[in-house]
């Protein structure tokens, strides 16, 4: 495509930090080219937040942008507006901006947890611990209320929201936790042969354990609960769920 087309084109893109691996780029590019639709994604890749107005101001042609790790939470004062759901769960991952330049902050993912989720969900699946206090276990968080399942969060560091240290955790705990949810990037690519620092010996074939990575499909987190029999979930379908719905939005 003619770079100067290009860069008039409508388009929508990524905030983000390190985001290079990113899903969403090359989902969007092909839903474009596959049904001929004239936009354009980009990735926005920036050290710090207070970069997030200057790309608007510089590029009248965005449309709409998705939010990822670390600014869920850091962007939402820099937003006009916030949808309700956006607003009780604290963190924004899609962005809709409108003809008069305002915008507004909505939240997908906690829509793509629970629809990828739902599936493997059984009657003895009732407490849950989300591993990570940040802006993606706040939509998760949300979702598993929705799904009438308890949960308690798990920090690296005291938290006002966490319920557990990961030195806390006993494989006790781990076995009256039947689903476990890493939110944290612990185990994305390239460090692949990371993984969150829980008593793996606890699970069961009654645990269900959801990564919300998907670079790799198989994180070593996933790894120690197949070793153990657990039932496996990775982010891959959450991101496309989330992904549809952004588009739903954006589209409105």
């Amino acid at each position: 495509m003619d770079t100067e087309r290009e860069k008039s084109m409508p388009k929508f893109g990524l905030i983000g930090k390190n985001i290079a691996y990113s899903f969403s780029k090359a989902h969007f590019t092909a839903k474009f080219e596959n049904e001929n639709l004239h936009y354009t994604y980009e990735n926005f890749d920036i050290e710090d937040i207070s970069k997030f107005s200057k790309i608007l101001e510089q590029d009248k042609n965005i449309l709409g942008l998705n939010v990822t790790i670390p600014y869920k939470e850091q962007v939402i004062p820099y937003l006009n507006e916030l949808h309700k759901t956006a607003e009780k769960i604290g963190a924004v991952n899609t962005i809709k901006r409108y003809p008069s330049g305002k915008t507004k902050g909505f939240n997908t993912d906690y829509y793509g947890f629970k629809k990828s989720i739902q599936p493997f969900l059984k009657p003895h699946h009732k407490n849950a611990l989300i591993l990570g206090t940040g802006g993606a276990s706040k939509a998760i968080a949300y979702a598993l209320n929705k799904l009438k399942i308890n949960f308690e969060y798990v920090s690296r560091s005291s938290n006002p929201i966490a319920n557990f240290l990961y030195t806390d955790l006993t494989e006790d705990i781990i076995k009256n936790h039947q689903i476990i949810i890493n939110c944290t990037p612990i185990g994305t690519h390239p460090k692949v042969n990371e993984c969150p620092d829980i008593p793996y010996d606890g699970i069961t074939k009654e645990h269900l354990l959801y990564d919300l990575i998907y670079n790799p499909i198989q994180t070593k987190f996933l790894i120690c609960g197949e070793i153990k029999g657990a039932t496996l979930c990775n982010g891959s379908k959450m991101l496309e769920y989330q992904a549809e719905k952004a588009w739903e939005i954006w589209n409105k």
